[in-house]
């Protein structure tokens, strides 16, 4: 049963995109996207998918590792971003990011991994460690709760439209 509804996806997923590229290729030749706008879809594309699949790893050597869904995963990589935006906010203000681009982006790296590493171990220090050997309910809602603290947090410090 898995198999046949896994063939359906697939021939589904490539009709799709058989018409869609059909349909693009056939548009008026003013209508038609440009190289740049193919290599633009390329790049973001490969940059998105890239971030997917570093939350898809980090959520599979979690539940590897502890055999516990982290549902605050998502957060911890929100709170790196926030973080590398306030500092990429300092660095445009005192031109450092506009001299020097390479050290700036650089910063911003670092800056994300040691805010998101830092919240991760608090989190697995303060909430999980002591839910280890507890019924597999109660760190789930732990999860769960220290999800909806991190996000609450973040939009308090940064805000909800930043």
């Amino acid at each position: 049963m898995r198999r046949v509804i896994l063939v359906t996806l697939s021939i589904v997923i490539l009709f799709g995109v058989a018409l869609g590229s059909f349909k693009t290729f056939t548009l008026p030749p003013g209508a038609r996207p440009g190289a740049a706008q193919w290599r633009d879809l390329f790049v973001f594309g490969v940059a998105q998918g890239s971030v997917y699949a570093l939350i898809a790893i980090g959520y599979s050597l979690v539940y590897g590792i502890l055999l516990m869904i982290n549902f605050a995963h998502g957060e911890v990589f929100m709170a790196g971003a926030f973080s590398s935006l306030f500092v990429l906010r300092t660095l445009e203000s005192s031109g450092l990011y506009n001299t020097n681009p390479i050290l700036s982006i650089a910063l911003l790296l670092i800056t994300a991994m040691l805010v998101s590493t830092g919240i991760a171990v608090l989190l697995e220090r303060i909430a999980y460690r002591p839910l280890r050997n507890a019924l597999r309910l109660v760190p789930l809602s732990t999860a769960t709760g220290a999800s909806l603290f991190l996000r609450n947090t973040l939009r308090g410090f940064f805000g909800a439209a930043s």
